[in-house]
């Protein structure tokens, strides 16, 4: 998988997916990732403020270090929010 090769570990993973199976978490990352675009995820910037807002509303600590393989892996992704083919892949990536 893509996500392990930036050295984030699969239990994360599903203790998220796990996590935004509530339906306020995911009204609130939903709110969160509103209006972003394909700039945005490449920004390095951005994407921190956006992981580190994640990991409040998600409560999972995030240790320097991992928090930059997360955004690593997004930033290396290419990820464009309004292609479709795009989040098809990715959502296949997490299933």
């Amino acid at each position: 998988m893509g996500y392990q090769q930036y050295g984030i570990r699969p239990e994360l993973v599903e203790r998220v997916k796990r996590k935004m199976k509530n339906p306020a978490t995911k009204e609130r990352m939903k709110a969160l990732l509103n209006g972003v675009t394909k700039y945005d995820l490449q920004d390095r910037a951005k994407v921190r403020r956006l992981v580190r807002s994640a990991a409040a509303i998600l409560n999972e600590p995030l240790t320097s270090d991992l928090e930059e393989r997360i955004i690593a892996f997004v930033i290396a992704q290419r990820i464009d929010p309004n292609n479709t083919l795009h989040l098809l892949r990715l959502w296949s990536m997490f299933r």
